[in-house]
């Protein structure tokens, strides 16, 4: 090799060194959290994962987790969710209130009126973009699950209102 190519063997070292060193000093924060839950072990996945600031639940059903009683009632069933996912958003410095995104599955539609009172009360005022479908759970006495993204921070933040004609 001559002195030129070491030169530059010796400068891309440098640079891949000092790239990889400020990748380090921006990287972010990630936390997989599980709660003992046999099946997040059995089927591989975390109840939620933070990024930085960003919260992604997996899809939350409405049992009790220090009973283990779950109602037979949908709306009841969608109450405990919402509690669950409050919990489990508090204990990363999060809350309902940062919630920016909402998947809510309903398997029967006559549930629909009284999961969305539910759904709407403890939305109220944090307006989420949201989808709401009905499709089978996978266990029948599921009747219903929700899923949410979170901001930390965002229920704190400043919000603008907006009314477009579409």
């Amino acid at each position: 090799m001559t002195s030129a190519t070491n030169r530059s063997a010796a400068g891309w070292r440098a640079h891949v060194s000092a790239s990889l060193s400020k990748r380090n000093e921006i990287m972010v924060k990630i936390s997989k959290i599980k709660t003992g839950n046999p099946f997040e072990e059995k089927e591989s996945f975390s109840r939620m994962v933070a990024v930085g600031d960003w919260i992604f639940t997996s899809n939350t059903a409405g049992r009790n987790p220090r009973t283990k009683h779950m109602s037979d009632l949908a709306h009841e069933q969608a109450a405990q969710a919402f509690d669950n996912i409050d919990a489990a958003l508090r204990a990363v410095g999060s809350c309902l209130a940062d919630v920016v995104r909402s998947r809510v599955t309903i398997p029967d539609a006559g549930d629909v009126p009284a999961v969305m009172a539910v759904v709407g009360e403890r939305f109220r005022g944090i307006d989420p973009a949201s989808t709401v479908i009905c499709a089978p759970l996978a266990l029948d006495y599921l009747k219903f699950e929700l899923e949410v993204t979170a901001y930390r921070g965002a229920g704190s933040s400043d919000v603008e209102w907006l009314t477009v004609t579409l």
